[in-house]
């Protein structure tokens, strides 16, 4: 992640009152992920490419 820009976080809309999820784009190729009660924690980078594949297979494995 670039130290001069703040990602624009969102929760995620399938998270819960007390697990919660949140998601940023870093760039056209970033995503990031971090846990909404710990903002200051770490926080996972994917490839966008790959977390759109993650993304499409929990979608087509709860069907």
């Amino acid at each position: 992640m670039m130290d001069d820009v703040i990602p624009v976080w969102r929760k995620s809309t399938k998270s819960g009152s007390e697990s919660c999820v949140e998601v940023a784009v870093s760039a056209p190729e970033s995503v990031l992920i971090r846990d909404s009660k710990n903002p200051h924690g770490a926080v996972l980078t994917f490839d966008v490419v790959v977390f759109r594949q993650f993304i499409d297979f929990v979608k087509e494995s709860s069907r």
